[in-house]
């Protein structure tokens, strides 16, 4: 398999095929690269160079017990492109996917990057503050590292079933190849890292990373997100962002590059020749 190391000895597994402008896809917690299968097949056959990573912990990379956070995640972004030689990128990130492109562009700089889009990404913070009285409350991530830790199986099927595909909405067909398909890549992930990487989605503050970036970016967001709520997520990052463009959909849940693959792939290939 190919693998990357990063700084600190993990083995980062990436996935690179094709030729021509890579677009470089970050993955959601607490899933795989192989969650971006429709988008990589998708951008290959459009004459795109396309790579995805798992992330430290998560899929087929190392299963170490630390670096869980989000300048480790960027860390390791760094590694690959920068292993790969990468110029003129275009980064894609899917929820903690998108907080980990903020936080490398904002850390590690623009200079391999053309342009990056946000996919119902956690950024600019998820968790409730005084200072952020629109996010989540503590207590429910809380919960979800309490759920993770004593039966992440029974989780990692409640989740997909329900919210993170809209499967709980009236009128809902559950399509159970994708439940799987998400269990699936969540259990061949650390235990470890799932229990982190809440912690590191939910409470990194983006704010000031969001500010640095100045290269073209997309914030896609659902107004039905039921896991990044869109009102302190998506319109507030665009908001942050020198160069960031809002474009909402109307009742796409937080899954929707999975379920609505056919609307975000013809978007993403509009930004992308924009």
């Amino acid at each position: 398999m190919p693998t990357v190391k990063s700084k600190d000895g993990i083995e980062i597994f990436y996935k690179d095929w094709g030729s021509g402008q890579p677009v470089v896809f970050s993955h959601g917690w607490p899933l795989s690269s192989d969650d971006w299968d429709t988008q990589m097949m998708f951008f290959l056959n459009h004459g795109y160079r396309v790579i995805a990573h798992d992330r430290r912990g998560h899929g087929r990379s190392t299963q170490v017990a630390d670096g869980h956070d989000m300048d480790h995640y960027a860390d390791d972004l760094a590694a690959v492109t920068t292993h790969l030689d990468l110029k003129g990128a275009l980064h894609v990130g899917h929820s903690t996917g998108g907080g980990e492109v903020v936080r490398y562009l904002a850390r590690h700089g623009e200079s391999r990057a053309a342009k990056c889009v946000l996919i119902a990404a956690v950024p600019p913070l998820m968790v409730q503050t005084p200072t952020n009285p629109g996010g989540v409350p503590k207590s429910v991530f809380d919960d979800f590292q309490a759920q993770v830790a004593n039966n992440r199986a029974q989780f990692f099927r409640d989740v997909p079933a329900g919210p993170f595909y809209g499967f709980n909405r009236p009128g809902a067909r559950p399509l159970e190849g994708l439940i799987q398909n998400w269990w699936r890549q969540g259990m061949m992930g650390s235990v470890k890292a799932h229990y982190d990487g809440i912690v590191a989605f939910s409470q990194t503050d983006f704010t000031e990373d969001l500010k640095k970036i100045s290269i073209p970016a997309l914030v896609m967001h659902g107004d039905d997100d039921q896991i990044v709520p869109y009102a302190n997520a998506g319109p507030q990052s665009a908001k942050l962002l020198k160069n960031g463009t809002l474009k909402t959909y109307k009742g796409f849940p937080h899954g929707m590059p999975t379920t609505e693959a056919a609307t975000i792939n013809a978007d993403l290939l509009d930004f992308f020749k924009s």
